[in-house]
């Protein structure tokens, strides 16, 4: 806490008056990469070593994925926060677990204590991270810690370019309308179609009627173990953590 001394002048008196300028905990978005703890950032594992307060999105038992990516550098003592999701695809309890985790981050931001939420992938490219900013960023500082996303990661894995020179490149949900998918891969040179999971079998048919499917490559679980990379036509079912990578 820094004490600040200000000196009131008035033409009858001089007046010092004590005032405590309490400083507020910075909120930190720190993204852990695809998978592969190799892949951390050194300010991410710096910052891991360091900070006091660790908030990440977990299932409702168990360690998170973003966790796990970090576990080898999390120091034993540090106050952990499990956001506790069911991850149905409805959603519905994703603002009350958010707005419980901010109000308990807010606390010890309130107190000086910084925090950090950990994000797989990058922060900022669909990261959950979003979800904790966009209720306490106008309240306290925020500092975001990129990392690497899974497109990048995939293509690694594929050894295909993302994009190139003049190209452009269209990052698609899964959960879009066909349609919508369709007018953004006739109007880009390429394309990531990203959290296929469930629309695995959608996003095939959908990509055989517009005879792209022999330039789609599916990647599952970027830079893990179990990772797989094969034609989208043999892929069958995907998990949650698979793209597809498309050049039209």
């Amino acid at each position: 806490m820094t004490m600040i001394t200000v000196m009131v002048i008035t033409t009858a008196t001089i007046t010092t008056t004590i005032i405590d300028a309490a400083m507020t905990g910075t909120l930190w978005g720190i993204g852990v990469g695809p998978g592969d703890p190799e892949l951390l950032t050194a300010k991410a594992i710096r910052l891991l070593g360091a900070l006091p307060v660790l908030a990440w999105p977990a299932p409702l038992e168990g360690d998170g994925f973003a966790r796990s990516i970090a576990a080898a550098h999390i120091p034993a003592g540090r106050t952990e926060i499990a956001i506790r999701l069911s991850f149905r695809p409805d959603r519905d309890d994703t603002d009350r677990a958010y707005d419980c985790a901010a109000g308990t981050i807010a606390g010890h931001l309130e107190a000086g204590r910084d925090v950090g939420v950990l994000c797989e992938g990058d922060p900022l490219f669909f990261g959950s991270f979003l979800y904790v900013m966009g209720r306490l960023d106008r309240r306290f500082p925020v500092q975001v810690v990129p990392g690497v996303s899974s497109p990048m990661a995939a293509a690694a894995a594929a050894r295909q370019p993302l994009t190139l020179l003049d190209n452009s490149l269209a990052v698609i949900p899964a959960t879009a309308a066909d349609d919508r998918i369709e007018a953004l891969l006739r109007a880009a040179d390429a394309a990531v179609i990203m959290k296929v999971g469930r629309h695995a079998a959608r996003l095939t048919a959908l990509l055989t009627r517009l005879g792209l499917t022999h330039r789609a490559v599916a990647v599952e679980r970027a830079t893990l173990p179990e990772q797989r990379v094969v034609p989208l036509a043999e892929a069958g079912d995907l998990s949650y953590f698979s793209l597809i990578l498309v050049h039209p």
